[in-house]
């Protein structure tokens, strides 16, 4: 058994503590989440029944991680990179303490509950991608996307379906607060992990302005951002509309645990396949099955909501998802590994990438809070839907002419000697 698992894990794995730390995190980041947010939404629908509110939470996070991004990437140049990871877990605990605190009024504090998710969603996930890309290499991105992908998918499989179970035999609101307290005992474990990250500390100045300006001059680098914006359209409504619309469907948190263990069982091999298999040769090949798949799963859900449809279509996203983003992912931090100053701008890099992905599904959720407003909510859901639908479609344009080869170091070194001669003048 050992020795299978030897074969089946690479031996850089093994020996890098950092690297499996990295990915404990991660893991326990995505049972918490995967227990308990998937259920806010609902816990806020049962309370407002108005999915206009539901997507004014939503809209508040996504306003306020760009702020979050923009801070911790302030922080980061001034203190230990495991400090600022723990800040982000610790207000992400914060949150789930406030849902507690809040109960049967959480309903009213929608703004606040939804700023105080994107702080923390902001500040931990800055930090956990500046460590993944200190700690991991190029040959090894992805294989850590593929194992983090992994651990979600398990995570998403035990997550909703225990916290449906919960839910179904604690009446009322006692189940959501029992989750939501699991969530918070996750986030402190999580904490108490990283105390244990080999010290990571940085130095220089937060140089945002100097990253916005190598849109102009570093082709691949305004692509990727591009695609990021393209890839928050469809995550901005997305990520509240299909389980709003699985749990009116059916009335029940069971059914929508049942649906993430089967999407998620899905999700789980196909992150460790894609992850394990797909050759850097063919990420953009990938990419575009995925996205390609992502879109015409739509037509399935259009017009007839019944379960049976919903769980056909989650089950062919969650095998499209790993095809996009694992290879994605990789290329994105090829790309800023590459970039002008990198080594120096890494966090910069990573703030720009984040506040285009959250302009991308603020743009969407106002877009699609415009629609039901002047649309109604059957016909604006549906417009909305088959609009940003297709953001992984325009991502992956953005990226195919992406190129890594002898071209794009030439065209790098040139806007490169361009960027210092314009600081130099500065």
């Amino acid at each position: 058994m050992r020795l299978w698992l030897k074969n089946l894990i690479p031996d850089f794995v093994y020996h890098n503590k950092d690297f499996k730390l990295l990915l404990l995190t991660g893991g326990l980041y995505a049972l918490s989440t995967a227990l308990s947010n998937t259920f806010v939404n609902v816990y806020l629908w049962k309370q407002s029944e108005d999915i206009l509110a539901i997507a004014l939470y939503n809209l508040a996070s996504v306003l306020f991680q760009p702020l979050a991004f923009f801070l911790a990437g302030r922080l980061t140049k001034r203190l230990d990179r495991t400090t600022v990871l723990r800040i982000g877990v610790g207000m992400l605990a914060v949150f789930y303490l406030v849902v507690l605190l809040a109960g049967t009024n959480a309903s009213q504090m929608l703004i606040i509950l939804g700023a105080i998710l994107g702080l923390g969603f902001g500040v931990y996930w800055l930090a956990f991608n500046v460590l993944t890309f200190e700690i991991t290499e190029p040959e090894t991105r992805d294989v850590f996307n593929g194992f983090l992908g992994l651990f979600s998918s398990f995570a998403g499989m035990i997550g909703p379906f225990s916290a449906g179970i919960i839910i179904h035999y604690f009446p009322g609101f006692v189940g959501y607060q029992t989750i939501f307290a699991i969530s918070l005992l996750l986030f402190a474990i999580a904490v108490v992990l990283s105390f244990y990250f080999k010290r990571r500390n940085s130095s220089g100045i937060f140089r945002i302005s100097s990253v916005w300006q190598r849109r102009h001059e570093d082709d691949n680098w305004r692509r990727i951002l591009f695609a990021h914006f393209f890839q928050g359209l469809r995550e901005g409504v997305f990520v509240f509309i299909i389980v709003i619309w699985i749990y009116t469907t059916t009335g029940s948190e069971m059914a929508l645990g049942t649906y993430g263990l089967i999407t998620s069982a899905i999700s789980f091999f196909a992150y460790f396949l894609v992850g394990r298999y797909l050759k850097a040769k063919y990420r953009k090949s990938g990419i575009l099955i995925g996205a390609l798949l992502l879109y015409l799963s739509l037509f399935i859900i259009i017009g007839d909501q019944t379960f049976t449809r919903l769980l056909i279509y989650g089950m062919i996203i969650s095998f499209a998802y790993p095809l996009v983003f694992v290879p994605y992912v990789s290329m994105t931090y090829d790309i800023i590994g590459k970039a002008y100053k990198a080594a120096s701008m890494r966090v910069e890099y990573l703030v720009m990438r984040e506040w285009f992905l959250n302009a991308g599904r603020a743009f969407s959720i106002v877009g699609f809070m415009v629609a039901v407003q002047y649309m109604g909510e059957e016909r604006g859901i549906m417009f909305t839907l088959l609009l940003f639908g297709a953001g992984h479609l325009f991502l992956y344009m953005a990226i195919r002419p992406i190129a890594f080869g002898r071209a794009a170091k030439k065209q790098q070194e040139f806007s490169s000697k361009g960027m210092e001669d314009a600081e130099r003048q500065s």
